[in-house]
């Protein structure tokens, strides 16, 4: 699917439509050359976003790294219960 909708685009930009309405005619041209431009071209710019979407994320996880760095945590859970005959517990 994704094939079909990159080669018409392709195609599109590399067509030239000529109406001739007086005859009732339509002519399709298409030039292998321009189409291989564009295709390049697309390529280009795919492998560009690509390289910045992969420099973005290492730059992001650089920064969370550097942000939070190393956290100890220590937790120290005790629990002091008092019987209901306990004095203090009654204040």
């Amino acid at each position: 699917m994704r094939r079909l909708i990159v080669s018409t685009l392709l195609l599109t930009g590399a067509c030239s439509v000529d109406s001739d309405a007086a005859n009732e005619q339509v002519t399709v041209e298409y030039n292998k050359q321009e189409i291989r431009k564009t295709a390049r071209d697309a390529a280009r710019t795919a492998r560009e976003v690509a390289s910045g979407v992969g420099n973005v994320a290492a730059s992001t996880g650089q920064a969370v790294r550097n942000e939070v760095g190393d956290i100890d945590v220590d937790i120290d859970v005790s629990r002091n219960r008092k019987s209901p005959e306990d004095p203090d517990q009654a204040k």
